[in-house]
Formats: structure tokens, sequence, C-alpha cells
């Protein structure tokens, strides 16, 4: 149950949390050790998911107060979800530590310069603003393909902003030559005109700009599979970035916004292709736990989203022939697998199109270190994680690696880049889009 916090304790005041039974559902076992990246790092109580909920009861109860400390350990925490699957409970980690996130960012917000103004200005004035995003990334794009990025680059300008700037520069995403838009219809329809199932299509932000192809192999997929696509121009960021990072307020406004555009469509699913932008929108029922004329909304929309590969698995996709002919594996982007647990969907379709050339990736669910905005605000530390990962990749042998998610995508390719691992980043959608294209030819 979701509800505010007890009488008298306002740490979490306004901000919806488990409540007060659920906040103590944590018996201190341990199990969640093992899997947790930052207390394999650091080996700290602190920076592992029973040490962190000790915390946020101990300030919850008022017996300690929100400190530097606690400030970094709740940013430090990635976020990953891996000890809500590793969890005999059941505790919802997530939840606590974005609730715990949310009151840190009114905290900083009471103090001077304690907000990021940077972090405050993209979230707030460009991503809340799908016009404004869309600028942003015109010129973005601009910097990219004119060569003005790679003469600075090769003149290490990024470093006068900064030494982290510079490593932080190549990770930038790269802005594709048309939007969603530009390229996708508001409504696609089978060809044959046998429409079985009529579903709708999360464009995103991110997506929008730096992944719309993807957004476009999904929509084809979908047809190939019979399925009408609706993709309304007036939806909005889905506030994943928002909530993730504590700034609650905001995401609510755009959840409310997409709520009403999608629910007017009446379709039986909303499609998403972005693993933390699918957990997230399962979540909006728990964001409006306190608004009774905007609960029951969110819960009936939330219900209704799947991610694509749990989406096409339940209505028995086409399989085509086999298609990949190099060794291919599957990495599990943590908000699919520890936040939705989808993780053998996404494998039944990457087995079906690879066979016998399919391997299994040794610690596949390990977080890669992108985890949102991870990697821009704890560059290091993310880098150890994803080394981590590129040395598994390395020993698997694959050329291909498929996920379903953006920020897994960026960071594999900077990995492959960085520990010189040469492979091939694919999203499942694209893959499976591939695959129906060579079956026609």
């Amino acid at each position: 149950m979701i509800t505010t916090s007890k009488p008298g304790s306002n740490f979490f005041a306004d901000i919806p949390v488990p409540d007060d039974a659920f906040l103590r559902q944590c018996i201190h076992c341990g199990f969640c050790l093992s899997s947790c990246p930052t207390y394999a790092l650091t080996a700290r109580e602190i920076s592992s998911p029973r040490g962190r909920i000790r915390m946020i009861k101990n300030i919850a109860d008022g017996k300690t107060s929100v400190d530097e400390i606690f400030m970094h350990e709740m940013f430090f925490c990635l976020d990953c979800r891996a000890c809500e699957t590793a969890c005999p409970p059941g505790v919802q980690y997530g939840a606590l530590v974005e609730a715990a996130r949310a009151q840190v960012e009114r905290v900083r917000a009471s103090q001077p310069g304690g907000s990021s103004r940077i972090k405050n200005f993209l979230l707030g004035r460009i991503f809340m603003h799908p016009a404004r995003l869309r600028r942003a990334a015109k010129l973005l794009r601009f910097y990219q393909r004119s060569g003005l990025e790679k003469l600075a680059l090769a003149l290490r300008l990024p470093r006068l902003m900064g030494k982290r700037m510079m490593a932080l520069a190549p990770m930038a995403p790269r802005i594709e030559p048309e939007f969603t838009f530009e390229k996708l219809p508001e409504k696609l329809s089978p060809r044959d005109g046998k429409i079985k199932h009529r579903v709708a299509l999360l464009t995103g932000c991110v997506q929008d700009v730096a992944f719309a192809s993807i957004n476009e192999d999904t929509a084809a997929v979908l047809v190939e599979n019979g399925c009408e696509v609706l993709a309304p121009r007036t939806q909005v960021c889905c506030g994943s970035l928002h909530g993730h990072t504590g700034d609650l307020a905001n995401a609510k406004i755009l959840a409310k916004k997409n709520i009403e555009v999608f629910e007017a469509l009446a379709v039986e699913a909303i499609i998403v292709n972005a693993a933390g932008c699918g957990s997230f929108m399962k979540t909006y029922g728990h964001l409006f736990a306190e608004d009774p004329a905007m609960r029951a909304r969110a819960e009936k929309f939330a219900a209704s989203v799947k991610d694509i590969s749990e989406y096409l698995t339940e209505i028995g996709f086409k399989k085509p022939p086999q298609f990949l002919t190099q060794r291919a594996t599957y990495h599990d982007a943590c908000h699919l697998a520890h936040g939705q647990k989808i993780s053998q969907q996404p494998r039944e379709i990457v087995r079906a199109l690879a066979g016998e050339n399919y391997v299994e990736l040794h610690e596949a669910s390990w977080c890669c270190g992108s985890a949102g905005i991870y990697n821009l605000t704890h560059f290091e530390t993310s880098m150890q994680l994803l080394e981590r990962k590129m040395k598994n990749i390395q020993a698997s042998g694959a050329k291909v690696v498929v996920s379903g998610n953006p920020g897994c995508a960026i960071q594999l390719q900077h990995g492959s880049r960085r520990f010189g691992v040469p492979i091939e980043v694919v999203h499942p959608a694209t893959l499976l889009r591939q695959a129906y294209d060579a079956a026609k030819k």
C-alpha cells in the first residue's frame, strides 16, 4: 500500500512512499548484498540496500537527520533494483529510494547552491517540453555532423569545463537525421487491412531524437504482427528521468498529460521500447496514490503498459527464419529485468533469430553502469561497472549484443570503444524488423 508517512514524521511529507508497515518489511537478512553493484565495489554496509533502508527508517523515525552522507548514498545507489529480485520479503526498494531522493532534492532546494542548476534546467525547462527538446537536439545534431564536435575533441576543448567533461563528451547520444514524427505517421495499419490488435506507441524523449529509428522499427514489427499502431503527437516524456532523480512534481505533470492523451485512444495496450520508461509508467498508480481523482485512472493506465518484447510474446509473434549468423547474446536492462520482471520474453525473440548462435551472457542482469543519468553524475563508478560488463561480453565471444534500453545501448557502445571490445548493439525490435525484411527479400 502507498500512502504518506505516519503522523509526526515530516521526512516523507507529501511524498508517496510505502506505508509504515511496508517501510519496515526489510528484515535485514542480507540476501540483497551479493546483488548490489555499489556494495560489491565498496563493501560498505551503508552502500548496500539494507544499509540505505536503515538510514531511511532512522530519518523517518526522527532518530537522525538528512546529512551529506545520506544525500550521497541515495544518489550513489544506481536504483537498478537488483535487490528487489533477490529480496525474500519482496521489499519495493525502488519506491523507497526514489521517495528519499525526492526529500533530498527538497532539502537541497532550501540550501543556497544546493540544487544542480544544469539538471534543473534540463529536466524542468527542456524535457518538460517536446518542442524545446527537439530544438536542442537539432543544435546538438548540427554540432555532431558539422565537424565542430570532431574539432572540439581534437583540441580537447571540453576539458575547459572540467576534466570530467572531456571523458563525458564522447558519450553524448548521436542525434538521428530525422525525429520520430518526421518519419512515423500517427496511425499505421497492416497492409492487408486485417487488424488483430489496436495499440499505442510511446515515442519518448531521448528515444524520439536519438533512437527514432527504433521507434520506427517497433511500429513496423507491430504492424507485421497484425497491429494497428497509434502514435499521438500530443504525448510527452513519460517522467522517468524526473521520478528517478527525485523530481516527483514534474513527473506527475508529465504522467497526467500522458494518461489523458493515451486513455482517449481506447487501445488494448500502450507499447514501450525503453526499459526505464516502461518501468516508471507501470508505477503511475503509486505516483498518484494520494490523489483520489487520478489514482484509479493511473492504475488502469499502468496495467495497459507493455514492453515490446512482453507484448510480442503475449500475442505470439511471427517467427522468421534464423537470421543471425554471428554469435549473439542478451544484456538485461535493469528496469526490464528487475523493475518489470521481464527477462525470458526478449530472450525468446533473440533465440528465435540466432538459433545455435545464441550464447547466454555471464552476469547478464548485472548493471552496466548507465542507470539513467548515473554515468553522467558518477562517471568513475559507472566505468568500473561498465568494465566488468565488457569483460563478460568479451568472454562470451558475442559480436552482437541485444538490449532493450537506450541508456544501456549508449553505455555499451561507449564500452566497446573504451575497452576495445568490437560489438554491435541492437534493440530486439530492430533485429526482428531486419529479420522480417530479410525473409521478404
